[in-house]
């Protein structure tokens, strides 16, 4: 099992397969998904702070998406393609543009969450 902290919106523990994004609808953490979590598009984008070492690698299609995103960091990756490979603690930071995506595709979302940035 691992523990994915999402800062500012809880943690929640996964067993090992999950993907970023699953793990952060079942914590129901604000990430975007407008593609409905198939890498084709960047509103999963999300900055893993801690742990990236205990997901899959990044694959050129992910690159490719990343490319379209937002403020990339070198600690930027899709929620959707970022899947737990071992157990440990995973910390992760959602982009404001996946919460933007997010509460545009959930609108009686919208103004729950706060934006720290």
């Amino acid at each position: 099992m691992a523990i994915v902290r999402f800062k500012g919106y809880g943690e929640i523990e996964v067993p090992v397969g999950t993907s970023i994004l699953e793990a952060a609808q079942e914590l129901h953490a604000p990430e975007g998904y407008a593609c409905g979590g198939v890498c084709a598009c960047s509103t999963c984008h999300i900055y893993v702070t801690k742990g990236s070492n205990l997901l899959s690698d990044q694959e050129e299609e992910e690159e490719d998406m990343l490319d379209k995103a937002f403020d990339v960091r070198s600690n930027s990756r899709l929620g959707c393609q970022s899947k737990i490979e071992r157990d440990g603690e995973i910390e992760v930071e959602i982009t404001r543009e996946s919460l933007e995506a997010y509460e545009n595709e959930h609108p009686q979302e919208r103004g729950k969450y706060v934006t720290w940035r």
